[in-house]
């Protein structure tokens, strides 16, 4: 990308972890730009996932289930409930990559079974699941050092549609701390300028866990483009501090109003 090329702005996104079908429809429905929903470390059971995906409405906002693990059925299972697209954890080769992909892609593409829930409405139906998607419908995370080292070959392979870092466990595998993964990405020889090199030369999207807006703003630095900018519990004490700051912008205004015309009117 040339000097002059402005880099498009990230697609930000807000976690979900608290289970509440209700609450994330609102939030996919609030003007994010995509919502994930936590089924490994969040509340998101098998029937708040699919109590929440049949809760959207039209026009919200794409969600992607982070699944519990690498599994055919529980990566099928989301997509059949109405999810977009699946977050695979713990993906440290090749061959786990390939195995995310068979279970999220219909025959010839891959090995998904055909069977959407009942009451649902699935994204994706057979022979519409092939090459690249706009919004991922199979991301792999790479989280460890063994994924790290295999970066390359994980997002050449075919059906790979983003890959997605989680901060917190691949600064654990490097034995590093999230502030200094997060600070390095300016050396090109850094975990996170390989993850997102390696997304740019196989033309594939680099995705993100940020958690905090401040993170945010370091991971969409690094060339990442779908970023979990805060949580759905965090977005309660963002939207309360909000609501504060404007209640005493407008009281001071509403005094210094009072003050003016009251000096006016001696």
């Amino acid at each position: 990308m040339s000097a002059t090329t402005p880099v498009p702005d990230p697609l930000l996104g807000v976690w979900a972890t608290l289970g509440e079908p209700r609450l994330t429809a609102a939030l996919a429905g609030s003007g994010v730009g995509w919502v994930g929903l936590d089924a490994q470390h969040g509340h998101f059971d098998d029937r708040a996932l699919r109590d929440t995906l049949g809760h959207r409405t039209e026009g919200a906002a794409p969600m992607l289930v982070r699944v519990a693990v690498n599994d055919a059925a529980l990566i099928g299972r989301a997509l059949d409930a109405g999810a977009d697209g699946v977050v695979v954890p713990l993906v440290d080769s090749v061959a786990d990559a390939e195995a995310a992909v068979a279970a999220s892609h219909y025959p010839p593409h891959g090995g998904r079974s055909w069977g959407p829930l009942p009451g649902s409405d699935p994204v994706h139906s057979p022979g519409s699941d092939g090459g690249r998607h706009a919004v991922p419908l199979c991301a792999v995370m790479i989280e460890t050092a063994a994924a790290l080292a295999a970066v390359d070959a994980i997002a050449a392979v075919p059906g790979v549609d983003m890959i997605f870092v989680g901060p917190f466990d691949l600064s654990l595998a490097l034995g590093t701390d999230v502030d200094h993964l997060l600070a390095s990405h300016g050396n090109e020889d850094a975990p996170l300028a390989r993850i997102t090199r390696a997304c740019t030369h196989a033309g594939i999207a680099a995705g993100a866990y940020a958690g905090t807006p401040e993170r945010a703003v370091l991971l969409a630095a690094a060339g990442f483009r779908w970023i979990a900018a805060t949580t759905d519990a965090a977005l309660v004490t963002l939207g309360v501090e909000d609501v504060r700051r404007r209640v005493r912008s407008r009281r001071s205004t509403h005094t210094q109003d009072a003050r003016s015309a009251g000096n006016a009117s001696s």
